[in-house]
């Protein structure tokens, strides 16, 4: 599978001025990050509820999220993936 062309190009970087070390460091703290068993498990979690939704790639562009009380829902992906969490706030609906 080919890799995405804009992977590591994230405008922010840009943004922020942020120097070509700073990025390799923010990249190498991602990777490890991204890579530990919670991440994985959590990650597989996700996959496993939209699969026995019926959402996982039929393009109804619909996710699954956590919700704060534990609970698993629909919701739409750009709703979903959006919520990252800044001021704050939760990132969980």
């Amino acid at each position: 599978m080919a890799r995405n062309k804009n992977a590591g190009k994230h405008p922010s970087y840009l943004k922020l001025n942020w120097s070509p070390s700073s990025i390799a460091r923010k990249r190498a703290y991602d990777k490890k990050y991204n890579s530990s068993k919670k991440k994985i498990n959590y990650r597989a979690q996700l996959k496993q509820a939209n699969r026995d939704a019926g959402t996982y790639g039929n393009g109804d562009n619909k996710d699954m999220s956590h919700t704060k009380d534990g609970k698993m829902v629909k919701e739409e992906q750009s709703k979903n993936r959006g919520r990252n969490g800044q001021n704050g706030k939760s990132t969980k609906k």
